[in-house]
């Protein structure tokens, strides 16, 4: 669809520009960044979601963002030897429903969603081999899918150099907005 794209969006441009100035012209987002930055007609581009590169982006061949954000949510009950149960975890990112869209457990590996559960505002229960070493108070580790959710649930962002937090950036929700 980029072909027909750039011609529409081009034509789109030139007429709005016989009546009006434009200082710039946003053309889109991660998933295009390659073909939208070749555009003549777009003054900047916005790598969005791609900037903290959650893992909707894993399967993308054009665009190969290093992971650069993760979350963690604590182990809080035991309830078999089989599971353990996470709080929170729910932050299911925007668009069409299916298994993409929930965040994904990086560490420990092994650990894995329950499949009738998945992630949930309150709880996720989690099972796999790694299961059956988490202890209440640990932590489990996860990606989100796109930053939208990161945005929503954190006051700010911890920025890590190395093993050391450098520094605090606020998400809007920091800075007192909401969106939602």
């Amino acid at each position: 669809s980029m072909p027909e794209l750039l011609e529409r969006r081009a034509r789109a441009i030139a007429r709005i520009r016989e009546r009006a100035e434009l200082e710039f012209v946003n053309g889109g987002g991660t998933g295009s960044l390659e073909a939208t930055s070749a555009d003549p007609s777009i003054t900047e581009i916005a790598a969005g979601s791609g900037i903290l590169a959650g893992h909707l982006f894993d399967g993308y061949t054009q665009f190969a963002p290093a992971p650069a954000a993760a979350f963690a949510l604590d182990v809080v009950r035991r309830p078999s030897a089989e599971h353990a149960t996470i709080l929170g975890g729910g932050w299911i990112a925007s668009g069409p429903p299916g298994p993409d869209r929930p965040p994904r457990i990086v560490w420990p590996e092994g650990l894995e969603l329950l499949p009738r559960e998945m992630a949930g505002e309150v709880q996720s229960p989690v099972t796999g081999r790694a299961a059956r070493r988490l202890r209440v108070g640990e932590r489990v580790w996860l990606r989100h899918t796109k930053s939208g959710e990161l945005a929503e649930h954190l006051n700010a962002f911890a920025v890590v150099d190395g093993d050391a937090v450098v520094g605090e950036l606020p998400t809007y929700r920091g800075e007192g907005w909401a969106f939602l």
